[in-house]
Order: C-alpha cells, then sequence, then structure tokens
C-alpha cells in the first residue's frame, strides 16, 4: 500500500482538521466522517475490499482479503468488514468507522508518535480541562497542503487516486475551508467538481480509480448523512 510521506490518509485528513497550533479541531469541520471515509478508501484502494452492486444503485462492501494492512486502526476497521454476517453500504461503514470510541485521540496520538504533534492539555473556562494537540514539525503538514494547492489550483491531469480521495474527503467533510480561503475555493468550483466526479485521475490502475470512484461516492454522503441525523436529534 503506497504512502504519501509515510502517513495513511486517515492521518492525513487528522493533520488537515487540526489547527496547528491551538492543536483542536477547527470548527465546523466534520473529521469524524472524513477519518472514517480515509479509512474505507485506505481498504479499497489496498485490494483489501471492493464495492459491489448487487441492484442498480445498491452497493455493498465485499471482502476480499483479511491480511493485515500493518497500521493498528485500519486493521481493526477490515476486522470489523471481514467479521460482519453481511454485507453492508459503504455509508454504514464510514458511520460505523467514524463511531469508533476515542477515534480522534487514537490518530492524533499517532501522529504523535511520529513526531508530528505533541499531546498536552489546556483548560477550558477553568472548569475542566481537554488534551490538545499542537503541531510541533510543520514539514508534513506544508507537504501535503502543497499537494492540494496543486491539485485544486491548476489545471494539471496527473492526480493520483490518493490525492484525489483526499481532495473529495476534505472538500465533503468542510476540511478544505480549515485550509484555503472560501473565496479561493469558490473560485475553483469547477475544478473541484471534475476532481470529486473522478473525471482527473492520472496515470492510476483501472482498479485503484474504481476504488477511488467509490471512496468519492461514500464521502459525497456525508453531508446528507449529517442532516438526517442532526433533523433526528431536533424532533
Amino acid at each position: 500500500m503506497i504512502r504519501h510521506e509515510g502517513l495513511y490518509l486517515y492521518e492525513e485528513i487528522m493533520l488537515l482538521a487540526l489547527r496547528d497550533e491551538e492543536g483542536t479541531v477547527a470548527s465546523g469541520a466534520m473529521y469524524n466522517y472524513a477519518v472514517g471515509g480515509a479509512i474505507l478508501a485506505e481498504l479499497l484502494l489496498g485490494g483489501r475490499v471492493r464495492v459491489d452492486e448487487p441492484k442498480p444503485r445498491k452497493q455493498l462492501i465485499t471482502p476480499v482479503s483479511a491480511e493485515p494492512v500493518g497500521d493498528e486502526l485500519i486493521d481493526e476497521c477490515l476486522g470489523r468488514i471481514a467479521g460482519a454476517k453481511r454485507r453492508r453500504a459503504p455509508a454504514t461503514w464510514v458511520s460505523s468507522f467514524a463511531s469508533i470510541r476515542g477515534l480522534k485521540h487514537r490518530v492524533a496520538e499517532q501522529l504523535c508518535r511520529r513526531g508530528i504533534l505533541e499531546a498536552d492539555e489546556d483548560n477550558v473556562l477553568l472548569i475542566f480541562t481537554r488534551r490538545i494537540y499542537p503541531q510541533i514539525n510543520p514539514v508534513p503538514e506544508q507537504k501535503l497542503i502543497e499537494r492540494l494547492r496543486n491539485a485544486i489550483f491548476t489545471d494539471t491531469d496527473e492526480l493520483d487516486p490518493r490525492t484525489v480521495v483526499l481532495v473529495s474527503l476534505a472538500k465533503s467533510t468542510n476540511i478544505l475551508p480549515v485550509v484555503f480561503r472560501k473565496k479561493d475555493l469558490k473560485a475553483r468550483k469547477q475544478r473541484l467538481e471534475r476532481i470529486v466526479n473522478g473525471e482527473i485521475t492520472g496515470r492510476a490502475a483501472k482498479d485503484a480509480i474504481a476504488a477511488m470512484q467509490a471512496a468519492t461516492m461514500v464521502a459525497c454522503m456525508v453531508p446528507a448523512m449529517m442532516t438526517t441525523m442532526t433533523a433526528t436529534t431536533t424532533h
């Protein structure tokens, strides 16, 4: 499984969602669903699962291999899929992964072990403390942002599937505005739509492209899922 800068997609998502100095998730960023989508994308791109369509407009995740990836969190999620009694829709698995207990801290602490973040605490209204993860090594995120900048703000057609998945997840979960100015993103609306729709894939293999498109489909479901959940909660 090829990674950028030694990071998995879900680690890259967390780096983007966290505010560098404060070490807290930026307001409005649906990081947990982005992380869930990124984990599923890793499994798709790594050939551990595939997307089948037994009926029109009905997609299900099918396990292909239970061979561990070598990452604790991804392998835990792979185990959930492999051990399930029936196949489930991609959005169902994204929701399942997003609900893993202590997800943010597990991902952030892994980035701490990589020497990118550090674990700390701060006081909230002098009442309680919370764990925060300020950045101590900006280089990995700087390279990540440059990769996104090249994808979004140029017209290159040389985009690998992993970058396409990352852009799609970050857009669908409101993480892109954490990184770039909204007006700049608005000016590139058509470019972003092309990326999310899978029109720009570079020279990737056909199976990787198919996996990317499946993961993008999941990412596009996230806002609708969140809206439904909010409506249910408020009634």
